[in-house]
């Protein structure tokens, strides 16, 4: 004890990062086996290691040298055993938002996904609704749905709007690259002239973004054909391009371009001119 100032004093900075590296690099360890069966194999180790050193105190020459013989083994052993504990830390690893490129990378994937289910759906005119959160909030309908918080992929997707299923009614609610919730309840629009001319899922995508500055993808499961809802208004029967355009626009905080702008203008841009 009466040496741990000395210690204390003599550490550098450059000791200090040694030491916390080496303390994260323990931890993500301990969390990656935490909970799976490589405990288990880390365990076993320990047995065999502990083996050894009574061999080698105990003078059990024979039992040493058989464990000393597995001892250059252990390391592929090792990679073999934990080779998916390995591949999920160092996916983990990649999704830190390094300078944001972890973050854009996300984001890129996230919006391909959306863009394969929404494709296949429109195939097989299967009907789908999916709202991306943007800067409101959108918890009051994330809480009418089954709650999910799971990553965006294409077959959750497709496997949530199959017909028949316990969620295929409803809306699926993305917020950031997860899954918040399926099955949501959202608002109609109560525009006369939307309610005689559209269905139940699109004058729910034209209703939550009258009232939040969300995006809805649509897809009519009569006709197979694909819309997009903002700002409570409807962009009906665009191609899958049109609808990743506003995806990645949106990813990126920027609004699309207009189909029809006469100078190539944004959308927020042509509606102040238009005004």
């Amino acid at each position: 004890m009466p040496h741990i100032p000395l210690i204390i004093a003599k550490l550098r900075p450059a000791s200090v990062v040694d030491i916390l590296a080496v303390a994260v690099l323990i931890y993500n360890f301990f969390s990656m086996v935490r909970g799976r069966r490589a405990a288990h194999v880390l365990v076993g180790l320990g047995v065999l290691l502990a083996a050894y050193l009574v061999a080698v105190r105990a003078h059990l020459d024979l039992l040493r040298s058989v464990l000393a013989a597995l001892a250059p083994y252990t390391a592929i052993a090792l990679i073999v055993v934990f080779q998916s504990e390995i591949r999920r830390t160092l996916a983990r690893i990649g999704r830190i938002r390094w300078l944001g490129l972890g973050g854009q990378l996300e984001r890129r994937e996230m919006v391909d996904d959306i863009l394969l289910a929404v494709q296949q759906m429109a195939e097989d005119k299967i009907g789908l609704l999916i709202v991306i959160e943007r800067d409101i909030g959108l918890r009051t309908f994330v809480e009418s749905g089954v709650a999910m918080d799971a990553r965006v992929s294409r077959e959750l997707l497709c496997s949530i709007f199959q017909p028949g299923g316990a969620l295929h009614d409803g809306a699926v609610i993305v917020q950031g690259d997860r899954i918040a919730a399926a099955a949501c309840f959202l608002p109609l629009t109560t525009n006369p002239g939307m309610q005689r001319k559209l269905g139940t899922r699109h004058r729910a995508a034209i209703g939550v973004t009258e009232e939040t500055d969300a995006i809805a993808v649509v897809v009519s499961e009569e006709t197979g054909h694909i819309s997009i809802a903002t700002r409570g208004e409807l962009e009906p029967d665009v191609p899958l391009g049109r609808v990743q355009e506003w995806l990645l626009h949106h990813t990126s905080g920027r609004p699309p371009r207009l189909n029809g702008g006469p100078n190539g203008e944004t959308e927020a841009e042509w509606r102040r001119v238009s005004s």
